[in-house]
Formats: structure tokens, C-alpha cells, sequence
């Protein structure tokens, strides 16, 4: 089952970088309350890795145990480990390497330093995610439980910033990647914006989480963001692909809400 969209709206960036934060605490310690660990798969951006950072300094932060959170992330650009337009870095000097997080359990798509091509690297990928179901799978008692694996972990958040084009992660429009119906992880070359090659994950991947934060600052993105929430196509407007199968809430500021539906507008409490 698939949840119509919410949309939560915030003064300000600083504002909205808090409360989701806030949020995002306190959904990893009630999902490690349920399951024992927790899964979020990270964005980069500004909203995004200022939501880290935000995490970070928060005083709730020691209250989810970060040593049993899984981290991926939805797209990564395809340049050197140590380049600092890699999203894994920059989270890592936002709030990974303040916690004490397992190494193991922090899963960074590859880098041009590792593999020839965005292609390779997504594939290696594309495996890692699938060794992760696996296991999951295997560790699994419940009576609920399928009969196989599927090919990837169960996704409890999914962090997803919009570009004022629309795109999330790196799935472009009108690119093959927006397009891709099969693979869970993608090479993207040609990307339109730079760095030109990236590795993401797919609109099918993305679809199996949870729940679906779409985090958006900006009048720049009103445009997109309105086009989304009012059901646009997304092989054109990609932002309006994603949906979790739980929730999916869409936390902006008020520049970025300037073209929201207002039907569609909730004031939630943090956390709700």
C-alpha cells in the first residue's frame, strides 16, 4: 500500500534542517525499538547534509543507538574517494564521524578510484544491496516472512532533496535513468549537471522504502515542487515519482511551498 503524500511546511531552511532532525531521531530510536536496527538511506544537497549536521549537534542524538543504523545512499557522484563533491564525504564530516557508527554497516557506492566506469560501480552496487537483503532475510524470524530474498534491504527512511529541474538523486528528466524499470542502481554519464557521471539508485529501488522524505528548501524549487505534488508525469518531473509504502511527506520551507496545493498542506507536529 502506497500513502498519498504530506506536506509539512517550515519558516526557514534553519527551521526545516531542525525539524528534520528532530524527526529523523525519533524515528530511528522507535524503528530500533521495533526491529532491534534501523536503515536510512542518505541524500546530499544542502538541505540534506545540513540535516546531518543538524543531527549532529541535536542533544536527542545519543538517544538512538548509531552503532545498529544501516547507511546508504540514494545517488553518489562517480569522482575520487577524497573528492569533497562526493556526498559520502561530506556526510561523514557532517555527522558520521562524530558517532560511533559500525564501519560494516556503512555502505558507500564506489568511486572512480575503484572501478573503470559508473556502470561497474553501480553493479557493485547493485551486489552489495542484494548481499544486504540476503542476510537480512536469513536473520529474519517472523512469521511474515518470504519465502526469498528480494534484492534489496528493507528501506525505514529514504532522504530525497529535489533539484529546481525536478530531478532526485541523480535520475534526470527525460534521462534513461528516470526511465529505468528493472535494475535497482544505475550508472547515469552525461548528467546536466555536474559532475557529469554518477551512480543512483532507481525510481523502483527508491519506491521500496518505508517511508519517503522528500527534504526541499528554496523558491528556486517551488516550481518543481508544485509540479510534483499535483501529479505530474515523472519521466518529466521525477519528483514526483517517489512514494513509500508507509508514508511519504514532503518537509519544505515556505519558499519552496510557494506553488503547493493547498488541500494537500497538513501542519504535522515533528515525529507525527
Amino acid at each position: 500500500m502506497h500513502a498519498e503524500p504530506r506536506v509539512s511546511i517550515h519558516p526557514d531552511s534553519k527551521v526545516l534542517m531542525a525539524a528534520i532532525a528532530a524527526r529523523l531521531i525519533t524515528k530511528l530510536v522507535d524503528v530500533q525499538d521495533k526491529h532491534g536496527e534501523a536503515t536510512v538511506v542518505l541524500t546530499g544537497g544542502t538541505v540534506g547534509i545540513g540535516t546531518l549536521k543538524a543531527v549532529a549537534d541535536s542533544a536527542a542524538a545519543p538517544a538512538v543507538d548509531w552503532s545498529r543504523v544501516n547507511f546508504w545512499w540514494g545517488d553518489e557522484r562517480f569522482v575520487a574517494a577524497d573528492s569533497d563533491d562526493r556526498n559520502t564525504r561530506q556526510a561523514h564530516q557532517a555527522l558520521l564521524s562524530h558517532l560511533a557508527v559500525d564501519p560494516a554497516r556503512v555502505h558507500e557506492p564506489g568511486s572512480a578510484d575503484q572501478y573503470a566506469t559508473a556502470d561497474e560501480a553501480a553493479a557493485a552496487y547493485a551486489e552489495e544491496l542484494k548481499a544486504a537483503a540476503e542476510a537480512e532475510h536469513a536473520a529474519d524470524t517472523s512469521d511474515d516472512r518470504p519465502e526469498q530474498p528480494g534484492t534489496l534491504p528493507r528501506f525505514d527512511i529514504l532522504l530525497l532533496g529535489v533539484g529546481p529541474d525536478a530531478h532526485v538523486a541523480s535520475l534526470f528528466p527525460e534521462q534513461a535513468g528516470i526511465r529505468e524499470k528493472s535494475r535497482p542502481v544505475v550508472g547515469v554519464e552525461n548528467s546536466p549537471k555536474p559532475p557529469s557521471s554518477r551512480i543512483s539508485l532507481t525510481l523502483p529501488a527508491i519506491n521500496t522504502a518505508q517511508e519517503i522524505w522528500m527534504v526541499v528548501a528554496g523558491e528556486d524549487k517551488a516550481g518543481a515542487v508544485g509540479l510534483a505534488l499535483a501529479g505530474a508525469n515523472p519521466v518529466q518531473v521525477p519528483a514526483a515519482g517517489p512514494v513509500g509504502r508507509a508514508r511519504t511527506l514532503w518537509l519544505i520551507d515556505e519558499n519552496a511551498a510557494s506553488r503547493v496545493p493547498q488541500q494537500l498542506v497538513r501542519k504535522d507536529p515533528a515525529g507525527a
